[in-house]
């Protein structure tokens, strides 16, 4: 009987004793150690931010952004990323604008909140409400939430949004190639961000991730320590446009961008840490 009840204090140091040789010697354990340290981190961050939203708003209102913003920049730390900021007097813009960014991973969210302006949210997939405690706090943030598969629906989200944005003065964050792209360059543009701005007359803010493969690779299963480059473009002003500019403005808008994507991963110093292939 003692020998059963010893089984899992054994196992627990077994496990204690495994788990730092694992940290040092595999990749791919490391790999998925920070990605799953990454999500629980969130989901206890978010768990923390929705009393202090609702105390602060009272339910659902942009200005609880503020709060994900403040809870988020340190998590950059754990990770060993070093986050550097070129064209802030970009971001000095009155009144609403929409932010347009490539988009690698979820690991964009610390690049975000480390730029993230007063008054302004971002529009993701439906999905993600669904996602426990950081999809309450997406929700109470006023983050826009689109059906990518039901056109008629995103396009009538994208109208309120539009509005959204005239009456209570809110800046919005989209991700113009609709999904994760890891693939050293970017996917073409989704209009959708565009029409919104060309409905709303209000300027498109670019702005510019450099590449995560000098530390991020999920295929190869590698995540060390490493550098990321964000650069904010100079805005680009719709006023004047209507419906037939839109593929004109989302091709100069990928074209600036792409260019600056390439010459900022170029940059890019190599990972701390050795990637392994």
């Amino acid at each position: 009987m003692d020998v059963v009840w010893m089984l899992p204090l054994l196992l627990l140091l077994l496990l204690l004793l495994l788990f730092p040789l694992l940290m040092w010697t595999s990749s791919t354990f490391l790999f998925y150690f920070k990605k799953f340290f990454y999500v629980a981190w969130m989901m206890l961050l978010a768990l923390l931010g929705i009393p202090v939203c609702l105390l602060k708003s009272g339910g659902r209102d942009v200005e609880n952004m503020r709060v994900i913003r403040a809870m988020v920049r340190h998590v950059k730390y754990f990770f060993g990323l070093r986050i550097e900021v070129s064209g802030w007097e970009h971001l000095q813009t009155v009144g609403p604008y929409i932010i347009i960014s490539n988009h690698q991973s979820s690991l964009d969210v610390l690049g975000m909140m480390e730029i993230l302006p007063d008054r302004c949210t971002t529009i993701a997939k439906k999905e993600l409400v669904y996602a426990g405690t950081v999809g309450l706090i997406c929700w109470l943030s006023g983050i826009v939430f689109i059906n990518r598969k039901k056109t008629s629906d995103a396009k009538s989200v994208m109208a309120d949004a539009a509005k959204t944005m005239l009456d209570q003065q809110i800046r919005l964050w989209v991700f113009p190639e609709g999904t994760r792209n890891q693939n050293g360059d970017l996917l073409p543009f989704k209009k959708g961000a565009f029409h919104l701005a060309v409905q709303a007359q209000v300027p498109i803010v670019p702005v510019v991730f450099s590449s995560y493969n000098s530390f991020y690779l999920r295929k190869e299963k590698q995540f060390n320590s490493g550098t990321i480059k964000l650069k904010i473009l100079p805005k680009i002003e719709t006023k004047g446009m209507t419906s037939e500019d839109v593929s004109s403005l989302s091709d100069l808008s990928h074209s600036l961008m792409r260019t600056a994507f390439l010459e900022i991963s170029d940059s890019v110093p190599q990972s701390n840490g050795p990637l392994k292939h």
